[in-house]
């Protein structure tokens, strides 16, 4: 079967019948139509020809009350479950932004999406698909948590989001706050300054507010504040920044290493005085041009120019002891 949900909400079908026997559904143009199949009395099966149509998300309760899917669909290949009673047909690709439209369809009106979640909404990618969606909701409200929800009850003012979806998004500033409490400094600050350099928040704009809030956790907020520069490129590169600052060193960030014929590579963190570059080197590196670990070439002309580098994996970041161990074990060795 099919299931089409309108601007009216309605369920709206479409069909006529295949030469093989199936019920092929179609629906009109929409913004979020997705396609999937299933024959006769079959399961939804992704990746056939068109003949089923399904909104990108659904309810089961809604589809198994209209007929349009059985109980055993909804436990089948054909869709994928996102929450309690939350559907996506199985050929449409998951994304974060999907999950947080998702949450907004099962929770109260009032409830914000918020965070992380709020900043993938906003084009900067922070959390991965499958990530919790982050939420903040009013006090006075009662809710019960939710697989795949990570729900913060605190005081919200109507300023500080707007509608989206079928619930509400926080507004930038609400955004970069929530991305600040109560969490860790290194990756407060690594948000914060993904944010910052997206240009989805004015960073100046942000130390205003958390002067000027008093919420649990808003002296670290503070600091966050004070530790950012949307100069890093990637969100690790900023949690390296944070350790090793914590540590009393000063790395300047995002420094053009050069020889004789100019510019040789722009290193993720650097200690000009020692001639030592620290550089991350994981999975948000991969498909970077300047990326020193997959340039030897460019790497031999900064070692011939008399620069160290020391590359931080993510299990060494992991180790932020250890990883400030190391850097720090370099710059003695070339003082």
């Amino acid at each position: 079967m099919c299931v089409h949900v309108g601007a009216s909400g309605g369920w709206q079908t479409v069909g006529r019948q295949s030469p093989r026997g199936h019920r092929l559904w179609t629906t009109r143009p929409g913004p979020w139509t997705a396609v999937c199949a299933t024959a006769p009395g079959g399961p939804i099966v992704p990746g056939m020809p068109i003949t089923v149509s399904l909104p990108e998300l659904f309810l089961g309760s809604d589809a198994v009350a209209a007929g349009l899917l059985t109980p055993d669909q909804l436990r089948g290949p054909g869709v994928r479950r996102l929450f309690r009673n939350l559907y996506a047909p199985a050929c449409v690709r998951v994304t974060h932004e999907l999950r947080s439209r998702g949450a907004t369809r099962i929770l109260p009106a009032d409830a914000v999406v918020t965070g992380r979640s709020a900043a993938c909404v906003r084009g900067v990618q922070l959390a991965y698909p499958d990530d919790p969606v982050e939420i903040v909701a009013p006090l006075a409200r009662r809710l019960v948590r939710r697989s795949g929800i990570d729900l913060r009850r605190t005081e919200v003012e109507p300023d500080e989001s707007v509608p989206w979806a079928w619930g509400r998004l926080a507004t930038p500033l609400r955004m970069a706050l929530d991305l600040l409490l109560d969490r860790p400094l290194p990756k407060a600050v690594a948000d914060l300054d993904a944010v910052v350099r997206a240009g989805a928040v004015d960073l100046a704009e942000v130390a205003a507010l958390v002067r000027a809030r008093s919420d649990r956790g808003i002296v670290a907020a503070r600091r966050a504040v004070a530790l950012a520069d949307p100069r890093a490129e990637v969100p690790p590169e900023s949690e390296v920044r944070v350790w090793l600052m914590l540590a009393g060193l000063e790395p300047v960030p995002q420094y053009w290493v050069e020889d004789a014929s100019g510019r040789i590579a722009r290193v993720d963190l650097a200690f000009p005085a020692q001639r030592v570059a620290v550089e991350y080197d994981g999975q948000w590196r991969d498909g970077q041009l300047w990326a020193l670990n997959h340039d030897r070439s460019r790497l031999n002309r900064v070692h011939a120019a008399g620069w160290e580098v020391v590359f931080v994996t993510a299990p060494l970041l992991a180790r932020p002891a250890r990883m400030v161990a190391e850097v720090e074990g370099v710059l003695r060795s070339r003082s």
